[in-house]
């Protein structure tokens, strides 16, 4: 049986996660709910009912998203709280923890998930972690939709905001390492397009060479390094500066700073 889903909040996570499941031909209902006209405008003209009833937009729902900031998520989750008792919820925001969820509705089944935002083109790595009364079919539902967006895998809760951290934020962090290859082929005399997508595409393959081949990526680096070639000319240079360690401390602080808002959540909820 094929559910109806609901989407809380069509902002960037939200319609992405719509426009996903349209792209992988989700044959159920989609019904989405926001505060912004525009949005609403925007989920009628892919041919989703949209609405600024939360209530309204998940009655029918068996399966929930919830895809607002997480300084929102008490209120919308109480202004719901008996339209999603015994449904399925699935929550994007950033450091909420489980216990937030349960406590504010102690009937409804959470998850909580930390996409990035290649969701947008089915190319997500989502982490995911259940409270205990998710159950496997849950898992199986929660996992089939998971994978319509790219792909899933579950991870135990004390390990989200590291994930927040580095696949959740890692999209920032490679952008500048693309920006910076661009103008790197800038420098060495190439048109601004072929030093733009020769960038992003040759990111995007060798993370596919990594995941494909299951190798490490000692071993793809190894691969195009040859004796006296370019490419060890270039890697020494790398070598000599702070990129490792300046992408370690970049997740770090993220890291940190995901700890700190889910700890004031904590604190707000008592």
């Amino acid at each position: 049986m094929v559910e109806n889903i609901s989407v809380i909040g069509a902002g960037m996570i939200g319609g992405a996660i719509v426009k996903s499941l349209l792209k992988s031909g989700y044959s159920g209902k989609i019904s989405s709910a926001d505060c912004q006209t525009e949005r609403i405008r925007a989920m009628e003209e892919l041919g989703i009912p949209a609405t600024t009833d939360n209530r309204k937009a998940v009655a029918d729902a068996e399966i929930v998203f919830v895809c607002v900031k997480p300084s929102d998520v008490e209120k919308v989750l109480k202004g719901i709280s008996n339209e999603i008792e015994g449904k399925l919820v699935i929550s994007t925001a950033a450091t909420v923890p489980l216990k937030f969820y349960k406590k504010t509705v102690p009937k409804a089944k959470f998850v909580r998930i930390m996409p990035n935002i290649a969701v947008m083109v089915q190319a997500s790595y989502t982490a995911y972690c259940c409270e205990k009364n998710v159950t496997k079919e849950d898992k199986k539902k929660v996992e089939d939709l998971l994978n319509m967006m790219g792909i899933c895998e579950e991870v135990n809760e004390k390990y989200m905001d590291a994930i927040t951290a580095l696949t959740g934020s890692g999209p920032g962090y490679l952008s500048i390492i693309i920006e910076a290859l661009m103008y790197a082929g800038l420098k060495v005399g190439l048109p601004r397009n072929v030093a733009l997508y020769g960038s992003a595409q040759t990111v995007l393959g060798t993370g596919k060479l990594i995941l494909e081949l299951q190798e490490h990526p000692a071993r793809i680096k190894d691969m195009v390094t040859t004796p006296n070639g370019t490419t060890i000319e270039a890697i020494y240079e790398l070598e000599g500066s702070s990129i490792r360690q300046a992408l370690m401390r970049a997740v770090g602080e993220a890291a940190k700073k995901s700890q700190l808002i889910r700890e004031k959540i904590s604190i707000n909820q008592k």
